[in-house]
């Protein structure tokens, strides 16, 4: 029996048997042979490895979300506001308030996470016979976004304490000219915050290689001890910032990313958007979370203090730290980094392997969830010098 396509019902059936595995699909060469992204999701009493808010959303703000999403169902039947032209505005005044710059609607975007943020940039200014530099160990998916897109990917160097260096971050940019260089500030998964010289000088050197965006990675600020470096894309046109409602608002559940530019930026992203990407029902619980914003950010200092007690005391025990400015700490050095990241699991405590040689990374959690980390280690601490 033959089919429409000229193929026997046995020639289907052996090809088929063939494909076991996506490597024996017709996938795109760059993509063979790699991993998706995604940290272990385990079971177990004390989860400090995604660098998410412990606290629930309080129940006022619980109650908002419900009404403002019930009603926001009413007109399921239609497409959302296509431009979120209400959430972009409440967003502009946010950073306005907190990032010590006035922003405009005209200059805020907002997409499905921040990750679609920076696939939506990429969209547009990178692509096939286009390339990407980022400064690495940073955040793994600029550069499985940049793959994913058909970007070329560059990695820049970092000092030994994990800083950029900036010597050789200019050199490297001239050299190869990248068409969107991407700096982490905080920077995940170390903690390492950048100063605003050091972003000036690498748009500098961007901008004298070739006209190239630069985007500015701000997940974790709302944490740092620094300012956000919001206020320079005054200006500087090329100059993006991008945000998160996943950390500082604990609403890693909503999917909310956004970024400031200029209106040019707002305008060309929008050239790769998909039609009514954020629907209604995200629109309206992120406009409910931003009606709370002082309560959220009292969790912030709360999880700040808790993650500048850990940087003590883990120091007292006695392991290095990496100086951190975000929601999270790297710490270390350890001979076998995953046979440590083992050993606490094995007490009831998931932290993170990132893959850098010698550290592993801790997000902070309540003041008792990081009581049973602290003990893992210090008996950790205590094995690993008997």
């Amino acid at each position: 029996m033959t089919d429409t396509d000229g193929m026997t019902t046995a020639e289907r059936m052996t090809t088929a048997e063939r494909v076991t595995s996506i490597d024996d699909l017709p996938v795109r060469d760059e993509l063979r042979g790699k991993s998706p992204y995604g940290a272990p999701q385990l079971d177990t009493p004390v989860q400090l490895n995604t660098n998410e808010n412990p606290y629930p959303l309080p129940e006022p703000l619980v109650a908002r979300i419900a009404e403002r999403v019930a009603e926001a169902a009413r007109g399921l039947n239609r497409y959302p506001d296509r431009d979120a032209v209400e959430l972009r505005t409440e967003l502009a005044r946010y950073l306005t308030r907190t990032g010590k710059h006035p922003v405009a609607t005209g200059n805020v975007w907002a997409a499905n996470g921040s990750n679609e943020v920076i696939q939506q940039l990429l969209q547009t200014f990178g692509g096939p016979g286009r390339t990407a530099i980022g400064f690495e160990p940073s955040y793994s998916m600029h550069a499985l976004i940049a793959r994913g897109t058909g970007t070329g990917w560059i990695s820049g160097p970092r000092n030994e304490d994990f800083t950029i260096d900036l010597a050789a971050a200019e050199q490297a940019i001239a050299e190869h000219t990248p068409d969107v260089v991407f700096i982490t500030s905080p920077n995940n998964p170390t903690g390492t915050a950048v100063t605003a010289e050091t972003v000036l000088a690498l748009y500098e050197a961007a901008q004298a290689a070739k006209p190239s965006m630069v985007i500015v990675d701000e997940a974790y600020v709302e944490f740092s001890h620094r300012d956000s470096l919001l206020p320079l894309i005054e200006g500087r046109p090329n100059l993006v910032v991008s945000r998160t409602m996943s950390k500082a608002f604990g609403a890693a559940g909503l999917r909310l990313g956004y970024l400031a530019a200029h209106p040019a930026v707002v305008d060309a992203v929008q050239l790769v958007r998909l039609p009514y990407h954020l629907s209604a029902v995200t629109q309206a619980t992120a406009l409910a979370a931003l009606e709370h914003t002082d309560i959220l950010l009292g969790y912030v200092e709360q999880l700040k203090a808790e993650r500048d007690r850990l940087v003590a005391e883990l120091r007292a025990i006695g392991y290095e730290v990496t100086e951190s400015d975000a929601n999270f700490v790297q710490f270390g050095r350890f001979d076998d980094s995953h046979t440590a990241w083992q050993r606490i699991l094995d007490r009831g405590v998931l932290v993170r392997d990132n893959g850098v040689p010698g550290w592993l990374r801790v997000t902070a959690g309540t003041p008792a969830e990081n009581d049973a980390f602290l003990d893992a280690v210090r008996q950790l601490k205590k094995e690993q010098s008997a």
